[in-house]
């Protein structure tokens, strides 16, 4: 049975869990864990990591802690009962090791190895703390490194400061912010600056030292040498060794120089901060090698009290001597002894060095034969002071012998006392001691033989003053005391023995300031006794002169360098003071000098008695103490009135106003600066209250003049302030008496902004004071006080001192900062400390409602720049979450005065604003975002404060919910602040203010009928929000569910929700467009999303501004991807929407102020470039005209000049530079995981130059490397469409060109028509060729069927994106006779082509020809055209399918076409064909007249004889006979069914090769592989087919079905497995089958075909007399004779065609119209003819429209091959002129069915398609008409002299639309 818990609450998971068990929980080792109940070995509880989810786990995996229980129950909370510093550790290693993961993840090594060094550091500390046995200094040390290694974690990895006190987190609301503040000032301020120490240690360490050619032993000696005093801090020759280190130093002497490279000294310096102590215990390992400590040569600067030092340091100079009868001098060596008054020699009390042992004498160096060595050798006494007295220094002579080795002969001494009789010691200084003779055999031991002597030449001591000898001999020495115990001044020794000389009393008084600090600190407490035993024998004599002593004195401790011995000070009153009748002198004197405050004479000397009153107050109050205590408390009514009297003095001082003199107001300022330290002496003998008032009545008799003496003010403040941290305002007794007069003082400073240093530190300290829960009376009226008096005068200072500029100085900025913050935290604590009354005392305070809407104005304007960013430091997020803990508190308050006093006719529109202003960037601050924080950090705000976004935004909606009809004052206005908050992912946040939305729409809808306002912000605000990267897909579903909610009841709903949809579908856009941004490398993604976007604004939102910015956005897509065409295109976007006019334009993104004249000639060079970047020369062209007519317009001839030639150089480049032909590639998106604009849809894609499909295929897999490849071609069903996946297919698709003039123009090079085929493509198709019925194994193309997919672009390619959405789709069925009737055409028009390039040398290499003709000959492995025939020409199928007679006659006649054509094409290679090629020649000839007797062909020759090959343009022409075709050319193309006439030849085919000799031969003597049409543009097929070859598909499959790899739709499954792994491409199938678009109903018209198999073209637009063609007889002509002379020529010459220059009108739509065939019976000879659509500049050629082929694999494949070349759409055939016309209704264009205007318009192109789309032409790009278009280099051809008209017919009929409306301003 599950039983609840008592003690066992927390715990630490010390194994992992799984959780496999029913209702197991899962956990890590190392989570912590809260347990509820516990049963049987298990627990039940949960992760605190993730508290919603509980579950069981087993109780011996956890390691149970003592935890303390908040709450009992079921909120019940559980906290560690472990030191706080271990949980602080164990939550910021938690935190650490996530984030210490991703420095891996991000390369960021060296932090990565930092970071874990100190977790494992940590780690280490942690186990020493929890162990429990250390000390407590050991503790303390512990935290304070654990603590300084977590602060430095967490400023690298960017995490908050944690405030602490005494190394333990503090809670933010359990002190007061100003507290809080100051502990995070503190930590900042460490952590920037490091604390300078007080004194500094030098460590040095000889490692090592080097040197061969010394053989003697060696001493190294250390010491410091002062440079600027030239003197050691203690030569080669021996005579200099004195001052080597000086030499060395100022490199004096060029003899110094290295011993060599196998010498030298190697020695470590460390330079240490600190006090020794704190050194030994930071540096441990440095003091357990015997380091030895030097003691500086003198006291520091600082003396500590306690210090014990008594060392006399003695120098051995030099010396002088006589040669002693000797020729040479002496070698002197001295040998120095410390002598006790005794006679006995001192041992152990001569130091040689730090680190040396002590010794008893000491031997100097010796120098050979010097009578006046230098040995300058610093030695150190550290004798006790009680052996001093009396002991004396022998330094003794001795010569030493060069011959006879140890023998010393002792020739003199000399000695020196180290103290007088009188007790002072041997004065510092240089000292020229006698030397005196004596006997080698002398006996020294008794002293007190030559005590008596004198013994220096400069002074004497004591009675020893005996005149000296005169002699030459001198020993000079230095001696300098280091004691704290002995003195060497008489004057002090005089004061300290007064008693023994009564007399010099008032003289020793007088010298006692002339004495150093030093001594009289050394002596202090004999010195203070000395004084009051004066005091108390004479105090009316003496009084005045000890006051002085002993203010000298305290005055003395004041320095800093004695300031340590302040305690000693305070340690003599507490203990050894003894004067118990001192108060009464020391109250007299204070007295008479505040007196005499006026007098100037005294100036100097009442100014140091007031600095020392501190101390003169703490010697009355202890006098006055002591004689409480000897007498009982007698006097005590006398001593007040004395202490009265001495404050009425104070006051009437402080009163005075300084009136032109500084003299007063220097006295008041040193007054008040010690005035404060008197309070605590004041308490110990008066009540707190009595206090209280003296030192109000004290500061409240300050003069309130604000604008008299600067430092008096400064000093003012400063003793207010000293008096707030006195011991006497923490009483709550006397803060109630203080705190006004403290609040009065700095309300006049705040009000004229002076100090606010000072005043800010005071507030603070004032707050400081105050506790956050506390609600004691006396503290709520300490609150009502401050609210009454400064917060006005504060939100004033802080609006003042936040609206000045910084300073420039970092130091003054910092300055500027911090006084900013406290006063902030000042305030906050304020207002965290108000209660409900407190604010309604203050709201009721306010006398009229304009003081209200001042204040509030004033406070929301405050808040505002407390929730700036940079109001804190970034890391302090503690105070940030206090900071709006109160502001939300507070708003809270206030808003109700804003309900109660500013609504209805009150309303005030200004306070509204400043409130929803603040309530907005309250919600939007970072530091609430808790979507960014930790786990931990998030789950510690939301327990402490909660989620105040969501309590802000409540508060939002309550107040908007009241303002009623005032709304409309803030619509449009907050719609964006508004939008910017819904946008924060809060879910109720969202759902709270989601609604208002729907709110302003209703206001607005009753204000103005429609919400456009509301509609134009939305949608302005989100792009610029979304693009910070707010907003997410919750968000837009919720927007779209929440408000549609709402409208469902409202009469405006079908506006409402267009409005919805419309912003929901913006949202969709922009975030897929903020995804793919982020997106690293430009890819198709980016730019159809921008693309997406772009079109939306303009379509869906008519936003000028946005669409052009994303223009521009999306041009430097393109730039930076090198697509040149694309950006050049999206320029001209642009450009389509400026006129060539003088309107001025503002700035606007790049653009500078500028007319739109220049900035449309900029955007024009801009695009001119970028198309011959990207090889759309043509393009170019265009502009370069449009903009060459402007300069000439303006006769500016220079630029006019410079166009031409770039329009001729343009020229040059499309014929001499080559281009590339791109791929086109149809990509599915299908699944719900694509973005918007690709879910779901198909697109045709241009590819890279040289892509093909694998490489396009692996470049969208790595767009999207999630996606799944599909193997096949189907049309996927709606699970695939449904799911939550990405799939994608991809298959090849041929473009079917718009432009067929330029492609069927015979004698335009290749390099021009290329262009046209790949260019301003709109429709693109694909064939999937199956078997319906039985199939015929022997012949299978009686089955054969084909599939043909039409796609239909939005936009043509290429345009402002490299792929583009299919509109439409239309699929046809072609039944096996049109089939093989369009493998003819096809076959035919490339064989034409072939021959005319061979004919007119255009081919420099025959073997295409050789190799297409062998292919269609030479087909006797499939039969040929036999095949055909045998399956459409017997008499069962002609039976079977009586409708197909006319196809049947169309296949008959082009089987006889292509007998003509072959015959001529092998007359025409017999020419040229070479000699090594003759027996292949002759071969195929054999086997044309096999074939044509297979046909029933006889004889050819007349046909031969009658085609001459002259023509006067080089070009072959065809006789050909035209009619008038009833037709208007804006009608569309119809077809009732495909006919295999209605198909133009216009595809890009696979041919197949044949597996015949022949073809083999060809492949061998020509040396061509199958690929070898590459020669002339074909795309090679490597997977090739025929009805004989190898390669070909299955047997099920006829070899014009396209490759395996396919997998085309519809196909069996037993056909499917063949081609499940290839790709979709036309050139490795069989047979790529690709065919025209079968359109809708029909769009094809049919016209009569003559009867010669020719193809004439017609052109509707011409009268038939116009359009008869001379009877020029022609190469190509293999028509009969009586058919050629039938036909008539007429025409004149005109300018060619290319490139195309548009006429400035609309394009027809292009929309399909039904129209039946015609009934009328046709002759054998009739054929389809499909319409032309004229360009708008009509110029055709008279001669025979061909088809130009883009031919793909081997021409092996004839009449019997199903794989096609590929060549234009549309091949169109005329009428034979003796047959009657086929009448053909006309439609107009109003007839046909409109597009939705809801589709994407399609873009500005260079190229709209005529009769297709109601698109308008590019105005930029347009050329308006003109009655003498500008003239090209002319070449002959046929005029349409019609052709103007029917274009300024067409014009008028669909007029140009208006590009998007611009504004009359500025972009």
């Amino acid at each position: 049975m599950w039983i609840p818990t008592e003690h066992e609450k927390y715990g630490v998971v010390i194994a992992g869990f799984r959780g496999t068990v029913p209702h197991g929980l899962s956990l890590e080792i190392g989570d912590t864990v809260q347990i509820l109940e516990k049963c049987d070995g298990w627990y039940r509880g949960f992760a605190l990591k993730n508290p919603n989810v509980k579950g069981i786990f087993p109780s011996n995996y956890i390691h149970l802690k003592n935890a303390c229980v908040k709450n009992k129950g079921q909120f019940e909370m559980v906290i560690p009962t472990e030191d706080s510093v271990i949980t602080e550790m164990t939550s910021t290693l938690r935190d650490w090791g996530t984030m210490w993961k991703q420095l891996y993840v991000r390369n960021e090594g060296d932090l990565f190895h930092r970071l874990w060094h100190i977790m494992n550091e940590i780690l280490d500390l942690r186990r020493q703390v929890l162990v429990g046995h250390l000390t407590h200094d050991r503790m303390k040390d512990v935290k304070r490194h654990i603590t300084a290694r977590l602060d430095w974690g967490n400023e690298q990895l960017g995490l908050d400061l944690v405030p602490r006190k005494e190394y333990a987190m503090v809670d933010p609301e359990e002190i007061s912010i100003t507290e809080l503040y100051r502990l995070m000032e503190h930590r900042h301020r460490k952590k920037d600056t490091p604390v300078p120490a007080s004194s500094h240690h030098l460590f040095v360490q000889m490692k090592s030292l080097m040197c061969s050619n010394l053989g003697e032993e060696l001493e190294v000696i250390f010491s410091l040498f002062d440079s600027k005093e030239n003197r050691p801090i203690r030569c080669n020759t021996e005579s200099d060794w004195y001052q080597i280190h000086e030499n060395i130093i100022k490199k004096l002497n060029a003899r110094y120089n290295l011993t060599g490279s196998n010498a030298g000294l190697a020695v470590s310096l460390q330079l240490l901060h600190g006090d020794i102590e704190q050194i030994r215990r930071e540096y441990t390992s440095r003091f357990t090698h015997g380091v030895s400590i030097t003691r500086k040569l003198g006291f520091s600067n600082i003396i500590m009290p306690g210090e014990m030092r008594n060392d006399l340091y003695i120098t051995v100079e030099r010396g002088e001597f006589e040669k002693g009868g000797k020729s040479v001098a002496r070698n002197v060596e001295v040998t120095m002894h410390v002598v006790d008054s005794s006679g006995q020699i001192l041992k152990d009390f001569i130091s040689f060095g730090s680190g040396e042992p002590p010794a008893s004498e000491y031997h100097s160096f010796v120098l050979y034969h010097n009578n006046g060595p230098r040995w300058a050798e610093l030695l150190k006494l550290p004798i006790p002071v009680d052996k001093f007295r009396g002991a004396h220094i022998r330094c003794e002579f001795r010569h030493c012998s060069t011959k006879e080795k140890g023998e010393k002969k002792l020739f003199g001494f000399s000695f020196v006392p180290l103290m007088q009789e009188n007790g002072r010691t041997l004065p510092d200084g240089t000292h020229e001691l006698i030397v005196h003779k004596c006997e080698e055999n002398a006996n020294l031991q008794d002293s007190g033989r030559y005590l008596k002597l004198p013994f220096s030449k400069g002074i004497s001591l004591g009675s020893n003053s005996q005149a000296v000898k005169s002699t030459k001999e001198s020993f000079w020495i230095t001696s300098f005391l280091c004691s704290t115990k002995l003195t060497q001044n008489g004057d002090m020794l005089d004061l300290l023995k007064w008693r023994t000389h009564p007399d010099k009393i008032a003289g020793c008084l007088s010298k006692l300031k002339e004495i150093d600090g030093s001594e009289i600190v050394k002596f202090l407490q004999d010195t203070l006794d000395t004084l009051f035993g004066i005091l108390d024998e004479n105090s009316q004599k003496y009084g005045s002169k000890v006051f002085d002593c002993l203010v000298h004195i305290i005055n003395l401790l004041q320095d800093s360098k004695f300031h340590h011995f302040k305690p000693v000070m305070d340690t003599y009153i507490e203990s050894h003071f003894a004067g118990a009748l001192a108060y009464r002198d020391l109250i007299k004197v204070l007295k008479w000098h505040i007196d005499r405050v006026t007098e100037v004479e005294l100036h100097d000397h009442i100014q140091e008695v007031l600095k020392a009153q501190e101390y003169i107050f703490k010697y009355i109050v202890q006098s006055r103490r002591l004689f409480s205590i000897a007498t009982g408390g007698q006097n005590e009514e006398e001593f007040r009135c004395c202490i009265q009297e001495l404050l009425m003095s104070v006051r009437f001082f402080l009163s005075q106003e300084s009136k032109g003199t500084s003299a007063l107001s220097q006295l008041q300022a040193v007054f008040l600066s010690s005035f404060p330290s008197v309070y605590s002496e004041l308490l110990k003998l008066f009540d707190v209250r009595e206090v209280a008032n003296l030192v109000h009545d004290a500061l409240g008799s300050l003069p309130t003049v604000m604008h008299g003496d600067e430092s008096l003010q400064a000093v003012k403040l400063q003793s207010i302030g000293k008096t707030v941290e006195s011991h006497l305002y923490t009483n709550p007794d006397s803060r109630c008496i203080l705190l006004p007069v403290v609040l009065h003082h700095l309300h006049m400073h705040l009000q004229e902004q002076k100090d606010l240093i000072m005043c800010a530190r005071i507030l603070s300290n004032i707050f400081c004071l105050i506790k956050k829960n506390s609600s004691e009376k006396s503290v709520l009226e300490e609150i009502d006080v401050i609210v009454n008096s400064l917060l006005d005068i504060l939100l004033r200072t802080i609006l003042e001192i936040t609206s000045r500029p910084q300073p420039s100085g970092s130091a003054m900025r910092l300055q500027f900062q911090d006084v900013t913050g406290e006063f902030v935290s000042c305030l906050l604590s304020l207002l965290r400390q108000m209660t409900d009354r407190h604010y309604q005392q203050l709201l009721d305070s306010f006398n009229t409602k304009e003081d209200l809407r001042d204040f509030l104005l004033q406070i929301f304007t405050v808040f505002r720049i407390l929730i700036r960013p940079e109001m804190f430091p970034k890391d302090w997020t503690v105070m940030r979450l206090v900071a709006n803990n109160v502001i939300i508190t507070t708003v809270l308050y206030l808003s109700d005065a804003l309900r109660k006093n500013f609504l209805n006719e009150n309303f005030d529109y200004k306070i509204w604003d400043s409130y929803f202003f603040l309530a907005v960037i309250f919600i939007n601050q970072l530091c609430l975002q808790l979507e960014m924080f930790t786990p931990s950090k998030k789950k510690k705000v939301l327990e402490k404060y909660g989620d105040m976004r969501v309590t802000m935004g409540c508060e939002i909606f309550s107040m908007w919910q009241n303002l009623g009809e005032h709304k409309l004052h803030f619509i449009p206005a907050l719609i964006g602040p508004f939008l910017e908050v819904t946008l924060i992912p809060q879910p109720d946040l969202r759902n709270v203010m989601i609604p208002i939305f729907h709110d302003m729409m209703d206001w607005e809808q009753r204000r103005s009928g429609n919400f456009k306002q509301v509609e134009a912000k939305l949608i302005d605000k989100l792009d610029s929000l979304m693009s910070e990267g707010k907003g997410d897909e919750t968000y837009r579903e919720l927007f779209n569910s929440i408000l549609l909610k709402k409208i469902e009841r409202e009469t405006w709903r079908e506006s409402g929700v267009s409005l919805i949809a419309t912003v929901t579908r913006l949202m969709e856009r922009l975030l897929d467009y903020r995804d793919c941004m982020k997106m690293g490398e430009v890819d198709g993604k980016k730019i159809g999303c921008t693309v997406s976007l772009l079109n939306f604004y303009k379509t869906e939102l008519n936003k000028e501004e946005m669409y052009i910015r994303y223009i521009h956005k999306l041009y430097d897509l393109h730039l930076k991807a090198q697509n040149f065409t694309e950006a050049a295109y999206t320029l001209l976007l642009y450009d389509e929407l400026l006129e060539w006019s003088d309107r001025p334009l503002r700035e606007f993104l790049t653009y500078p102020m500028q007319t739109e004249w220049q900035r449309k000639e900029c955007l024009h060079l801009t695009i001119i470039q970028n198309f011959d970047r990207g090889k759309c020369w043509e393009n170019g062209i265009i502009l370069c005209r449009k903009i060459a007519e402007q300069y000439e317009s303006y006769y500016d001839y220079r630029n006019l000049s410079k166009m031409r030639m770039m329009e001729a150089s343009l020229y040059d480049k499309i014929m001499d530079q080559q281009r590339l032909e791109p791929e086109f590639f149809r990509v599915g998106f299908y699944g719900k995981k694509f973005p918007f604009f690709l879910r779901n849809k198909e697109f045709v894609c241009r590819g890279h130059d040289y892509e093909r499909l694998e490489a396009f295929q692996q470049r969208m897999l790595n767009e999207f490397p999630h996606a799944i490849a599909m193997q096949h071609a189907n049309q996927p069903d709606e699970t695939i469409f449904q799911a939550e996946a990405q799939y994608l297919q991809i298959y090849a698709v041929t473009p079917i060109p718009e432009n067929q003039e330029v492609l069927q123009r015979d004698g335009i090079p290749d390099n021009i028509k290329s262009f046209y085929k790949v260019n301003h493509i709109w429709r693109f198709r694909y064939d999937r060729p199956f078997h319906k019925g039985t199939k015929d194994k022997e012949n299978e193309f009686k089955s054969l069927w084909v599939e043909r997919t039409t796609l239909i672009l939005v936009q043509s390619l290429p345009g402002i994106s490299r792929w583009f959405e299919v509109e439409k789709r239309e699929v046809v069925e072609m039944s096996p006779l049109e089939n093989a009737i369009e493998v003819l055409e096809n076959k035919n028009q490339q064989l034409r082509t072939l021959i005319s390039q061979c004919q007119t040398r255009q081919m420099q290499n025959i073997n295409p020809l050789t190799m297409c003709l062998n292919g269609v000959i030479d087909a006797a492995v499939n039969g040929g055209v036999a095949r055909y025939q045998e399956a459409f020409f017997i008499k069962e199928y002609i039976l079977n399918h009586p409708e197909d007679g006319e196809k049947i006659t169309r296949l008959r006649e082009l089987m006889l076409e292509q007998a003509q054509i072959l015959e001529f094409g092998l007359a025409v290679h017999e020419k040229v064909v070479p000699q090594d090629m003759r027996p292949l020649h002759k071969k195929l000839v054999d086997q044309f007249f096999v074939m044509k007797s297979s046909l029933g062909i006889q004889e050819f020759s007349a046909c031969v004889q009658a085609s001459p090959v002259h023509f006067p343009n080089g070009s072959p022409r065809v006789c050909r006979n035209s009619i008038p075709i009833s037709m208007s050319p804006d009608a569309a193309r119809v077809i009732p069914r495909r006919s295999p006439l209605s198909y133009p030849a216009v595809n890009r085919y696979s041919s197949s090769s044949l597996s015949s000799q022949a073809s083999a031969e060809v492949s061998n003597i020509t040396g061509q592989s199958e690929s070898s049409d590459e020669v002339f543009n074909m795309q090679p097929s490597p997977s090739t087919s025929s009805l004989s070859s190898t390669h070909s598909a299955s047997p099920n499959v006829t070899s014009s079905a396209p490759s395996s790899a396919r997998a085309s739709p519809l196909l069996s499954d037993k056909h499917k497995h063949s081609r499940e792994n290839s790709c979709l491409s036309p050139r490795e199938r069989p047979c790529s089958a690709i065919y025209p678009t079968p359109l809708e109903t029909s769009q094809r018209m049919l016209f009569n075909h003559i009867g010669d198999g020719a193809l004439p073209r017609s052109d509707s637009n011409l009268p038939g007399a116009d359009k008869a063609v001379n009877t020029t007889p022609s190469s190509w002509s293999l028509d009969s004779g009586k058919e050629a002379r039938n036909t008539s020529e007429s025409g004149k010459l005109i300018s060619p065609p290319v490139p195309p220059r548009p006429v400035q009108t609309a394009s027809p739509a292009r929309h399909i119209a039904s129209i039946s065939p015609s009934p009328a019976g046709r002759s054998p000879m009739k054929g389809s003819v499909q319409s032309f659509t004229p360009s708008p500049v009509e110029y055709h050629s008279s001669g025979l429209i061909s088809n130009s082929p883009a031919l793909s694999g081997s021409y092996s494949s004839g009449i019997s091959s199903l794989s096609r070349c590929s060549t234009s759409e549309t091949s169109g055939f005329e009428s034979q002129g003796s047959e009657p016309a086929v009448t053909v209704p006309s439609y107009s264009i109003s007839e046909e069915p409109v597009r939705k205007e809801s589709k994407t318009p399609p873009p500005y192109s260079v190229y709209e398609r005529t009769l297709k789309r109601p698109v308008p032409l590019p105005h930029s790009l347009s050329i308006p008409p003109a009655a003498d278009p500008p003239a090209l280099p002319p070449k002959p051809q046929l005029v349409r002299p019609n052709n103007l008209e029917n274009s300024s017919r067409r014009t008028e009929q669909v007029p140009r639309p208006r590009p998007l409306p611009r504004k009359v301003s500025q972009l």
